[in-house]
């Protein structure tokens, strides 16, 4: 079992920032990939940005350039940095942790969290 637990939505606006926080606990395996998805009303959740135990990001393309993934595994937290704010970004943000075990993916996903981008 994994908890998550979001922090850092809120009312930004165009061109402002906001920086995300997920902290993991629980039953953390050692080979497992942290990440931010996002879903907007009517929409289907989508990837922003993960990131793995060893290093790799993936981001999507319309958050390439402006945000930046980035974890500390002593606190087994993951952040998303984002700037340079657009009212398309306005959504619901989700943290996804997935675990590998033996070939065995389990996933867990935070509450998720309010980014609403608007003047």
């Amino acid at each position: 079992q994994v908890q998550l637990v979001v922090s850092g939505g809120g009312l930004v606006q165009p061109g402002g920032s906001l920086r995300l926080s997920c902290a993991a606990s629980g039953s953390i395996s050692s080979t497992n990939t942290m990440g931010w998805y996002r879903q907007a009303p009517g929409k289907q959740r989508d990837l922003v940005a993960t990131m793995s135990n060893g290093g790799d990001t993936n981001y999507a393309d319309a958050v390439k350039d402006r945000f930046a993934i980035s974890r500390d595994n002593a606190k087994n937290t993951v952040y998303l940095q984002m700037n340079s704010l657009k009212p398309e970004d306005t959504a619901v943000y989700y943290c996804r942790y997935i675990g590998r075990v033996f070939g065995i993916t389990r996933t867990y996903w935070g509450q998720g969290t309010q980014v609403t981008v608007s003047s």
